[in-house]
């Protein structure tokens, strides 16, 4: 994975943590919500950790976030 792309699933996963924070969920409800694991979220949304998420993944928690994807991109 090059430099650029590293950038850019932190950047995405920073933003997954700021919005579920700020609907008041924890990782373990995200998680359950979209049928992933505690882990993976937190891998996700961890900025050193290299996790990559499908689209659909992805449209899952904007669902549940109440965002539209297009602010996670």
């Amino acid at each position: 994975m090059n430099k650029k792309r590293e950038q850019q699933y932190r950047e995405l996963g920073l933003t997954i943590a700021y919005y579920r924070k700020l609907r008041g969920l924890t990782q373990i409800e995200l998680a359950e919500a979209v049928d992933l694991s505690r882990t993976h979220i937190s891998n996700i949304e961890a900025p050193k950790v290299k996790t990559s998420i499908s689209l659909d993944k992805l449209f899952d928690i904007a669902d549940i976030l109440e965002v539209p994807v297009k602010d996670f991109i």
